[in-house]
C-alpha cells in the first residue's frame, strides 16, 4: 500500500502561475495556512528526492520529526498555562483569601502539572529514539497525543482559573487557548493515533 509514491522538490518561485496556485485560508489561529492547487504542474526529473516510488517512507520519517516537534511545543504551551494559572491563583483574593487555597482551583492546576510532566517524559523518549536513528513512529504518535491532551487540559484549567478575565486580551490566555486547540487535530488527529496504536501495536484489525 505504501509503494509507488515519489517525493519531488518544487521551486515555488517558478511554479506559481505555471501550474501551482496558492490560496490563503483565514483562520482563528496565529498561523499562516494556505491551500495548494496543482494543475498540470511540470517538475524536472532532477527534483526527485531519494528513490522513485519510496516517497511514502520519506514522508513518514518527516512526520515523525514533525510530531515530536509539535509535542515539544505542546509541553511548552502547557507549562505556560500552568505558570499563569498558578500565579493568578496565588495573587487573586476573594473573601479575604487567595483562590488557590481552594481545592476546586488548586487541584486542577496540580493535575495539569502531573499530566504535563508525564507527557514530557514520553516526548523526550521519542526524541531520543529519533536522534539515535531508531524506529520511533509509535513513540512519536503517543508523545504528540499525550502532550496535546496535557496542553489542552492545562489551557482549559487556566481559562477556568482566570474566569471572565481569561477572555481578556491583556492576560494573553485567550490567544494561547485558541492556538493549543489546534493540536488535537493537527498534524495528526487523536483518532488516527489511536488507530495506529490499535493496529500496529496491539495487533487489532484496521478500523478503516
Amino acid at each position: 500500500p505504501s509503494d509507488g509514491m515519489s517525493v519531488l522538490l518544487v521551486d515555488m518561485r517558478q511554479a506559481v502561475g505555471n501550474g501551482l496556485t496558492i490560496r490563503p485560508i483565514r483562520t482563528m489561529l496565529n498561523h499562516a495556512s494556505t491551500e495548494l492547487f496543482f494543475d498540470d504542474l511540470r517538475v524536472p526529473v532532477e527534483s526527485l528526492i531519494g528513490e522513485e516510488g519510496q516517497g511514502f517512507r520519506y514522508i513518514l520519517d518527516g512526520m515523525n520529526a514533525e510530531r515530536i516537534l509539535i509535542a515539544a511545543e505542546c509541553i511548552g504551551d502547557a507549562k505556560f498555562f500552568i505558570d499563569r494559572a498558578s500565579a493568578y491563583a496565588r495573587e487573586r483574593e476573594v473573601f479575604g483569601r487567595p483562590i488557590g487555597q481552594n481545592q476546586g482551583v488548586q487541584f486542577p492546576i496540580a493535575r495539569a502539572h502531573v499530566q504535563t510532566s508525564a507527557a514530557d517524559l514520553m516526548v523526550r523518549h521519542a526524541a531520543d529514539l529519533f536522534d539515535d536513528g531508531q524506529p520511533c513512529g509509535t513513540e512519536a504518535n503517543m508523545a504528540k497525543m499525550l502532550a496535546s491532551e496535557a496542553s489542552w487540559f492545562a489551557a482549559d484549567t487556566c481559562l477556568q482559573v482566570h474566569g471572565g478575565f481569561g477572555f481578556a486580551e491583556e492576560y494573553d490566555i485567550e490567544r494561547k487557548f485558541r492556538e493549543t486547540r489546534l493540536y488535537q487535530v493537527a498534524p495528526i488527529s487523536t483518532n488516527l493515533i489511536l488507530s495506529h496504536v490499535g493496529n500496529h501495536v496491539l495487533g487489532l484489525p484496521k478500523s478503516f
